[in-house]
């Protein structure tokens, strides 16, 4: 019976030689659920993604939980939840990697059982000698081989054995690598891994190359600090008989400072990124920008995105993180989205500002509203404060009380008036009388515009006061006018 077709998990078809008979490209995501989705592994995210949808091929989720102590359920819906925020849509079921763990198991006895693999019989007294004595000769620390070829006759009665690749010791082992180039290591420098500890259970990197293989995956595009891994794959895919996966490492995140990427310099959870009021396509925008180019392009919509991205194009040095970029970033997609979007997403926090439900005449005045607001706005957040004005006057801030001084009444009192007998209330004929007001009182538009404005937005910067007095209607502009609730 076909192992991959009873565990559920489709096959790529291969000819005798091990070359493709016809690929579909399928790539996969694979985090460990211990904590947020990380800003880094959400571009490693989008990149799979992207290659996936530029090749017409497939984006597969894994979550890799072998790590019980740690594996939670809330990080594993934190994940679910970031990737969905991100537009970042998976094509099959997500794999959960510790139930497939007796699948793992069976490889590394097959491996035993053809000569690939032995049991190693070393005591954790043992080993622990062996990596005190490479310290103290600033070596790497390396499993000694003393059970590779060793009669299994000397084993002892009381070790539980772990079964270890028997990896090559001689020559090298070559990796053309998507991003890399060709990527070069002494077969000396491989020391035979762990596959299955002495309590049956498997190893990451056992784990990782049967569940990629099972899984069909053709591209394997991660972080390169995971390059090292990938000799030593490379050489238990071949041992297992299996087709290589083609590897893109990509270089990793920096700071602005070019030190390793950290929370001081912003890395947070994707989540984060949303409750902070960014944009999910800005945030693909930015991510894909990170280590990726198309020339001189900055604004790259997600359709260019899949049209473009390729391989070839990820750059070999370390991305720089940038929050002030990408909250310029956000702000250009701000002004190009849908104002009833937009409101729906300032709903709630206005809800909570004011504690209650707003009602349908005020989600259509802040729709209305939005042209204006949305213009002058960097991110979701800083949206919803200054939207608050189109729902209730605020407090007066220090800088707009001036304007609230007796000298400025006979001028409001002057546009009241007007505004009163206004036949049509649109933001043309708005600007009509209080330029007539102003000519009438001798003065210049902006001497009058301000308290206007004061008395509108309780603040003395905002959209057009003429924009405003339309967007609130006759009613409640005069009601503010006259001051009413100061």
């Amino acid at each position: 019976m076909n192992k991959s077709v009873a565990y559920g998990i489709k096959h790529q078809c291969y000819s005798n030689d091990k070359v493709p008979i016809k690929m579909t490209v399928i790539t996969r995501f694979a985090p460990s659920p211990t904590g947020y989705l990380h800003i880094g592994s959400a571009r490693t995210a989008l990149f799979n993604w992207l290659y996936a949808r530029h090749t017409g091929g497939k984006f597969l989720l894994r979550i890799e939980d072998t790590d019980r102590a740690r594996s939670t359920d809330g990080a594993i819906e934190a994940i679910f939840e970031s990737l969905t925020w991100l537009g970042l849509t998976w094509d099959e079921d997500p794999v959960f990697q510790f139930t497939r763990a007796s699948r793992h198991a069976e490889m590394a006895r097959q491996l035993l059982a053809e000569g690939k693999a032995y049991h190693c019989y070393c005591s954790p007294e043992e080993l622990a000698t062996m990596r005190e004595e490479a310290r103290a000769k600033n070596l790497p620390a390396r499993y000694d081989g003393r059970w590779r070829d060793r009669d299994p006759s000397e084993a002892p009665s009381d070790v539980l054995p772990v079964i270890r690749f028997k990896a090559p010791q001689e020559g090298e082992t070559i990796i053309e690598d998507q991003v890399q180039g060709t990527v070069r290591l002494q077969n000396s420098q491989l020391d035979d891994m762990v596959l299955l500890r002495a309590d049956s259970t498997p190893t990451y990197m056992l784990s990782v190359v049967v569940d990629d293989h099972d899984m069909g995956i053709t591209h394997i595009i991660r972080g390169d600090d995971h390059l090292t891994n990938a000799f030593r794959q490379q050489r238990l895919y071949e041992a297992l008989g299996w087709h290589v996966p083609v590897f893109a490492h990509i270089p990793l995140i920096h700071g602005p400072d070019g030190a390793k990427l950290s929370k001081r310099h912003g890395a947070l959870g994707a989540e984060t990124y949303r409750d902070m009021g960014f944009l999910p396509e800005a945030m693909r925008n930015y991510l894909l920008r990170l280590g990726w180019s198309h020339g001189d392009d900055e604004v790259i919509s997600t359709q260019q995105a899949i049209e473009w991205f390729d391989l070839p194009a990820i750059g070999r040095s370390p991305a720089r993180f940038d929050v002030a970029k990408l909250t310029n970033l956000n702000a250009h997609y701000l002004r190009e989205a849908e104002d009833a979007r937009l409101v729906d997403l300032i709903m709630r926090p206005l809800s909570d500002i004011f504690q209650r439900t707003l009602t349908n005449e005020e989600r259509n005045r802040l729709v209305r509203g939005m042209p204006g607001l949305k213009a002058r706005a960097k991110t979701v957040v800083e949206l919803a404060g200054t939207a608050r004005f189109y729902i209730e006057r605020p407090p007066f801030d220090e800088k707009a009380e001036k304007f609230l001084e007796p000298e400025f009444l006979p001028m409001v009192e002057a546009v009241i008036a007007r505004l009163k007998i206004l036949p049509d209330f649109t933001e043309s004929a708005t600007e009509g009388v209080v330029r007539e007001a102003a000519e009438a009182l001798g003065q210049k538009l902006g001497n009058l515009a301000q308290p206007l404005r004061v008395l509108l937005t309780g603040s003395t910067v905002s959209p057009s006061i003429f924009e405003i007095m339309h967007v609130l209607g006759r009613e409640e502009t005069l009601k503010r006018l006259e001051r009413t609730e100061i």
